[in-house]
């Protein structure tokens, strides 16, 4: 089981219109975690849904976000963090006027299935992410419920 990845070997997805760049997926952590790296762009984020598997861990590298958990807004900026328990109501918004980074732990792993489901594959992590489409929030709405995600808000 490899546990590295060089720079070049990322597998790199445009997902709801932001870039989530796989760090460390299941398949390399025996299931136990994944690790990715998300590029929001101002304005976009997720949206309000609920985990029935998962926890997860959000590191803020740059940009200021605004998590919306069990109703409650929080802000976070780079070098914050906030951890999204399961079974909790929760989204974020990129609400700076620059693009934010997170880099975000997923326990167990398996949800970045449901990201290569949904998404679009890019060539690197360079690529600029695709706006989001109506078929894409459709394609989101159909699979969630096979990852264990209630999509709460349609965007």
């Amino acid at each position: 089981m490899k546990s590295t990845n060089a720079p070049g070997d990322h597998v790199v997805y445009s997902v709801v219109g932001d870039r989530y760049t796989f760090l460390l997926t299941g398949a390399q952590t025996g299931g136990a975690y994944s690790v990715l790296d998300f590029y929001v762009p101002p304005g976009s984020g997720s949206p309000p849904h609920v985990h029935r598997r998962e926890d997860e861990a959000f590191y803020v590298i740059d940009g200021e976000f605004e998590f919306i958990v069990a109703g409650e807004p929080v802000r976070v900026t780079a070098g914050g963090f906030l951890f999204a328990h399961r079974d909790i109501p929760h989204n974020f918004t990129n609400v700076g006027s620059t693009p934010g980074r997170m880099i975000v732990t997923i326990t167990p792993a398996g949800l970045e299935a449901f990201f290569a489901e949904v998404g679009t594959r890019l060539q690197s992590r360079d690529d600029a992410p695709i706006p989001l489409s109506p078929e894409d929030i459709a394609r989101l709405i159909e699979a969630a419920p096979r990852y264990g995600l209630e999509i709460l808000n349609a965007f």
